[in-house]
């Protein structure tokens, strides 16, 4: 026997007054979560979307419009939609930078990146809340930011070495830090690079040297935009590219330093470029190929 659908569906706009947000918050929050996508300026149902609950319904005067399961506005989507958000230019004004660079300082952590018009957030933005949005009137992308990364710790702590105030040694590193600084105190920085740079071995200096020649500007030694206190060998901020050189294949502490390492750099998705002894010294034939895979062009 057929039995009929007791689903009651609603639109958007009805669910956005039983949310009681405004509609153009709510698909938002589908947009973000795929369960709709923008096409030619329509909404369109993704089949994320159908499994969620959404279906394409008519109207006689208003034509096709995308209609929920009232049973939605339970979903977990909309339990933190109501979590005051920040903007760039309220982080900004919070650590007394100027407005224009703060995307820009966001950007060189990795946790936006520029489009053609406007920002958008990446794999790490989002793993520390990060919601990607858009201006109605241009659909130029910006993301908003909950509260807790006014103490997110390498943010607090970039802004106070762009500000000169950062503190000359940290009174309680973690374990992690307190094994990369003992490998960093027993590898002394006594080689000079072409720039200025300290570095710990020929190595390094060679490679320091060829970027230095190559015009691409370049951080030694730069902490990675996470939590953890690691450090990279080499930080490239065009194109966020991280390379790191393995120079003590035999050592076990090393081999297992380098594990650590790598799989912190698949966990939040970093471009990373890794160098071998053999490569050392065919620098100009190995970087130029490696370097140009993330959009960096060497002369």
């Amino acid at each position: 026997m057929f039995t009929k659908n007791k689903n009651k569906y609603i639109s958007t706009t009805a669910l956005s007054k039983e949310l009681k947000m405004n509609v153009k918050e709510v698909f938002q929050v589908f947009l973000n979560s795929g369960l709709i996508e923008r096409i030619s300026d329509n909404w369109v149902l993704t089949d994320k979307g159908k499994k969620n609950g959404g279906i394409i319904k008519k109207h006689p005067k208003v034509g096709e419009y995308i209609a929920w399961d009232e049973n939605i506005k339970t979903n977990d989507l909309f339990k933190s939609s109501n979590e005051k958000l920040l903007n760039a230019t309220a982080l900004s004004s919070h650590f007394g930078v100027s407005k224009l660079k703060m995307n820009p300082i966001l950007s060189e952590l990795g946790l936006v990146q520029k489009s053609v018009k406007g920002w958008t957030v990446t794999k790490l933005g989002l793993s520390i809340g990060g919601k990607q949005l858009e201006y109605d009137r241009t659909g130029v992308p910006y993301v908003n930011w909950p509260e807790s990364i006014l103490t997110n710790k390498r943010l607090v702590e970039t802004i106070n070495e762009l500000q000169g105030n950062a503190p000359l040694v940290q009174e309680t590193p973690t374990t992690t830090e307190t094994n990369s600084l003992g490998f960093r105190d027993k590898y002394e920085a006594k080689h000079r690079s072409a720039d200025g740079h300290y570095v710990r071995s020929r190595a390094e200096m060679l490679i320091d040297n060829w970027l230095y020649m190559s015009e691409i500007v370049h951080a030694y030694e730069r902490k990675l935009p996470i939590e953890e206190d690691v450090y990279t060998d080499f930080y490239l901020p065009v194109g966020k590219v991280y390379i790191e050189y393995w120079g003590l294949e035999n050592d076990p502490k090393y081999a297992k330093r380098k594990q650590e390492k790598l799989r912190i750099y698949e966990k939040y998705g970093f471009n990373l470029i890794e160098l071998q002894d053999a490569d050392i010294q065919n620098l100009d034939d190995i970087l130029p190929k490696k370097l140009l895979k993330f959009g960096i062009q060497a002369y």
